[in-house]
């Protein structure tokens, strides 16, 4: 198999024993020929451990905001020991990359901004991701359900447009609701939106929005 680039092999007795990350050799002073006593393997394979949890879990939170529980499973699918899990996310969090409250608004702008839902849904989706309750109803609040119900509603008006009041209402009301708005809201933005198609306000009256 091929070295991963920054490994290098220890030998012990002139046989390859295990590999180590460069930066860990470095730290523990190894060299060619050097006396090595089982007591300084087993320190160097355990920091060794240490330092690839370490890289498993930065190279997720690189790439975007983690929750705890999201570091916990990578690290678990990665067969880490449970005490080595605990340890690594103790460190992040000691070193503030792995924050809950963080992730949970990161989590809540970014769905504002590129799929617009209620403050109930964007709630379960971040409990679904470990954040605590009281935690995640307060990164929710600070999204307006009225006004993301009709940013999302104005996406759909076009396909919309030509259908009859019942079904545009039933159809809109449904969408809106499956994204997580109650149905005040979602009759609100139904009425607003079908009276900026210019629609026969009539209409609207009669059917009892």
């Amino acid at each position: 198999m091929p070295k991963r680039r920054g490994r290098v092999d220890v030998y012990v007795d002139g046989a390859p024993a295990f590999d180590v990350a460069r930066s860990i050799a470095s730290t523990h002073g190894l060299r060619p020929g050097m006396p090595i006593a089982r007591e300084q393997i087993e320190a160097i394979v355990a920091a060794d451990v240490r330092r690839q949890a370490l890289d498993v879990a930065g190279a997720m939170l690189a790439r975007r905001p983690r929750s705890e529980r999201e570091v916990r499973q990578r690290l678990k699918q990665h067969k880490f020991e449970p005490a080595l899990v605990d340890e690594t996310v103790r460190k992040l969090v000691s070193a503030k990359l792995l924050d809950d409250a963080e992730f949970a608004r990161s989590w809540t702008e970014s769905r504002d901004r590129t799929s617009p839902r209620g403050q109930r849904l964007i709630v379960q989706e971040l409990r679904a991701n470990g954040v605590e309750a009281g935690v995640a109803q307060e990164a929710a609040s600070a999204v307006s359900d009225e006004d993301a119900a009709y940013r999302l509603a104005a996406r759909r008006l076009r396909s919309l447009e030509r259908l009859e009041h019942d079904a545009f209402r039933n159809r809109l009301g449904a969408y809106l609701q499956r994204r997580g708005f109650g149905w005040d809201v979602c009759r609100a933005t139904v009425a607003r939106c079908w009276r900026e198609l210019g629609r026969d306000a009539a209409e609207e009256e009669t059917a009892g929005l």
